[in-house]
């Protein structure tokens, strides 16, 4: 082993072995991704993803980082709300970088079709393709904890913001009651995995998504790593009862 353990599901590995293993699980469910963020959350990962937009509120002239933006959902809202901002009242247009490290999400969301203000790039949240201080807002949903090393992502998403630029995560979290928690874990151990092995024909990616979760750090501790990577004013909101989260912080 090269360093201290990577967490991958339930399993701890070797950090050089978890980006494969990770590409490997978004390899396979790349195509059915979107169908299965709806099946597994009856759809209300839209909702969670439209609050993210409204709180983000993206302006015309913005430089807007989506990474581990995969299929570019956040990215087209981003865009579409930017445009409607534009006509209103004028400005330049945003530019919106999608940086996944997957190259198979990054072809389907492109088969999906984008907008003009996104660009696409393959690339590591921990190493990100761009200059220091180049961008206004920094956003990653459902992603950061896929990645290795979830402080270096931090930093590297507190390097290419400007001052005052703003840092939103959404991820799933930790429910917030007991009975909430239970009916979760009932839910996403039972539940999910079924799901993929029916619609995917892939239980075991899914069940690395389950664990992936329950491996995460709770909101306040995510809060803390925010803080350490140099961002002021970290907080979170809760989304149905904490079962996703979205964390918050300004470049200062």
């Amino acid at each position: 082993m090269t360093g201290p353990a990577a967490t991958f599901g339930f399993r701890d590995v070797d950090p050089a072995e978890k980006p494969s293993l990770v590409r490997g699980v978004f390899d396979r469910v790349a195509s059915r991704y979107d169908l299965m963020n709806d099946l597994m959350s009856a759809g209300v990962h839209r909702l969670w993803k439209d609050a993210v937009a409204a709180r983000l509120n993206p302006q015309p002239g913005e430089v807007i980082i989506d990474c581990a933006g995969g299929t570019g959902d956040m990215a087209r809202r981003f865009a579409k709300m930017a445009r409607a901002a534009q006509l209103r009242r004028g400005g330049d247009d945003a530019a919106i970088h999608i940086i996944d490290y997957n190259a198979e999400m990054i072809a389907a969301g492109r088969e999906r079709g984008g907008e003009p203000e996104i660009t696409w790039t393959v690339g590591d949240a921990q190493r990100l393709p761009l200059p220091d201080a180049s961008a206004n807002a920094y956003v990653i949903s459902f992603g950061i904890r896929n990645v290795t090393d979830i402080s270096q992502a931090l930093r590297e998403a507190r390097r290419v913001l400007k001052p005052g630029g703003r840092f939103l995560c959404l991820e799933f979290s930790q429910p917030a009651t007991e009975a909430l928690r239970k009916a979760y874990d009932a839910y996403s151990f039972k539940v999910i995995p079924a799901i993929g092995e029916l619609v995917a024909k892939d239980r075991a990616s899914y069940q690395y998504l389950v664990e992936s979760i329950r491996r995460f750090p709770d909101q306040r501790t995510f809060v803390d790593l925010i803080t350490k990577a140099g961002f002021g004013k970290a907080g979170y909101t809760n989304f149905t009862g904490g079962v996703a989260a979205l964390h918050h912080g300004w470049a200062v």
